[in-house]
């Protein structure tokens, strides 16, 4: 499978390793200073594009490779208000379009779980919930994708709360999302239901980024030969 990288940070690095490992190729990397080279690649020379970049240069790079019938499959966050835009796209141009806030099979997972454990929390209005995320200083976007994916699957049956908040745990009627950044931290994502007698947590800690660069390169694998629009749910059946 010959794969074009489209970010070549950290994850891009960890991704060309792995697919090297079990002989794919990588046909280019793009990063942040090569964007105009993009225009080299089609699906003659490329079969599927993993693209980590950033919020301002994801929807770019989505439209290109979906137009260039260059299946896609994107990491990056922070640009989900052109989301319906990209699906559009990709369902006029009969492309192969996939998606996730996170590519851990751990974290997706962990969002299935949420999502149980949202359905029957609600019942209880006791229990105050939020969500809280910490990342690396590097990272841009806040809240990070998977604290975003993590609080809809609560909204799913919190019908009582009309969206959520960005670090904002005063404002009535929205769930709120807290954010901080640290020092060498990967990524951590926790759930919080708090009443005045007790305390229940769900969270998943990220202690590297091999798992997110292995689900990336999974859905990949997976994405070869299928058109239309997935994520995380369909690959893994959940």
């Amino acid at each position: 499978m010959r794969i074009l990288l489209i970010g070549y940070g950290k994850m891009g690095k960890t991704i060309e390793q792995m697919a090297l490992a079990k002989g794919h190729q990588i046909a280019g990397t793009i990063d942040h200073t090569t964007t105009n080279e993009l225009q080299r690649y089609t699906a003659d020379n490329v079969d599927v594009a993993i693209e980590f970049t950033h919020p301002d240069a994801a929807f770019a790079n989505i439209s290109y490779c979906i137009t260039h019938q260059i299946p896609v499959v994107v990491g990056s966050t922070g640009w989900l208000n052109k989301y319906d835009e990209a699906v559009a796209l990709c369902e006029k141009q009969k492309g192969a379009f996939f998606y996730a806030s996170n590519y851990s099979v751990g974290v997706n997972l962990f969002f299935h779980f949420n999502e149980y454990i949202a359905s029957k929390m609600q019942a209880y209005p006791a229990y105050h919930v939020a969500v809280k995320e910490i990342h690396h200083l590097q990272k841009v976007d806040k809240p990070s994708g998977t604290g975003i994916t993590a609080a809809e699957g609560i909204l799913a049956s919190y019908k009582n709360l009309s969206g959520w908040v960005g670090d904002n745990p005063t404002e009535k009627g929205k769930l709120n999302i807290t954010s901080e950044r640290a020092p060498d931290v990967v990524g951590t994502h926790v759930v919080t239901y708090s009443s005045e007698v007790d305390t229940i947590e769900l969270s998943h800690v990220a202690h590297s980024r091999a798992g997110f660069a292995e689900g990336a390169l999974m859905a990949a694998e997976w994405l070869q030969g299928r058109q239309g629009v997935y994520g995380m749910k369909d690959m893994l059946n959940l």
